[in-house]
């Protein structure tokens, strides 16, 4: 039998998760962890819920960014003005995710948290060099969402520890992002492939850019070799060609209902090419 926890406070959360006797799993918003449990994939023996922990669900902006509560929901962040002002791309890739009834429940941290290989908002949080606040029973510590994410399903969070909030770097002039997702049965599904890009120009010519790409592979993909020959030129049709081949090569994409690897292999190359374009030509 599983029980129901609520803490009051983020302290006393982190030091139930602690008991490693009980298995506890944290439960923010619970789309995916209800659905593990119903399919006998997990069963904890205590729920720790962070429904009852304040200051965790606004959306500010600050110096270094936009701070993200990590109880913020999928719906909060799609469409609040300070994300599709200064992260269009992550609020595209929230509102992109499976229907309103999920994006009106999941949060944002426990997104990021489940290291699901086939979310959209990961991918574009990486791009963007988005950094978690995590909060432990003896620690406050931060990481890279890249870090966060280290296989499929698996992250690098320890027992005791929660995700408490993100920042996502403000991308300033010259900025711009673009999140395309491309699903191969219905509207709702999962990405096939996902491809999100963040580029940063001086006149014509590229400062700083990085393309990764989601739903292919056990981890997003973020090859910053690749993108670094774009730096001091114009991201014309040659150099986004260049970038979206090489990308195609040097992934290894898996095979799953959406697609096979030898498909997604194409997908690659012609979504990557299409967001670059994108951020080129906006």
């Amino acid at each position: 039998m599983t029980t129901f926890v609520e803490p009051a406070t983020l302290e006393e959360a982190c030091l139930l998760l602690a008991d490693e006797a009980n298995s506890p799993k944290l439960v923010s918003g619970g789309t995916a962890l209800v659905l593990m449990m119903r399919q006998g994939l997990i069963a904890p023996t205590s729920l720790v819920s962070l429904g009852a922990v304040p200051g965790l669900s606004s959306i500010d902006h600050e110096k270094d960014g936009v701070v993200i509560g990590a109880r913020s929901t999928l719906t909060q962040v799609a469409n609040d003005e300070l994300v599709r002002r200064d992260a269009p791309a992550l609020a595209e890739s929230c509102r992109l995710v499976g229907n309103v009834r999920v994006r009106n429940v999941a949060t944002i941290g426990g997104n990021i948290a489940e290291a699901d290989y086939a979310s959209d908002p990961p991918a574009v949080l990486i791009a963007m060099d988005a950094i978690c606040s995590i909060q432990g029973v003896s620690k406050r510590r931060s990481a890279t969402v890249q870090e966060l994410i280290t296989g499929f399903y698996t992250n690098s969070l320890e027992p005791d520890e929660v995700i408490t909030a993100v920042t996502v770097p403000v991308m300033g002039a010259g900025g711009r992002s673009c999140y395309l997702k491309y699903v191969s049965r219905s509207s709702e599904d999962r990405p096939c492939v996902g491809v999100a890009v963040m580029a940063a120009f001086e006149d014509d010519a590229v400062r700083k850019l990085s393309v990764v790409v989601g739903a292919v592979a056990d981890i997003p993909q973020r090859l910053d070799e690749i993108t670094s020959v774009a730096i001091g030129r114009s991201l014309d049709p040659t150099v986004r060609d260049e970038i979206a081949d090489s990308y195609a090569e040097a992934i290894d994409p898996m095979d799953d209902a959406r697609g096979s690897a030898w498909y997604r292999r194409r997908m690659i190359r012609v979504f990557v090419r299409r967001a670059l374009e994108r951020v080129a030509t906006t």
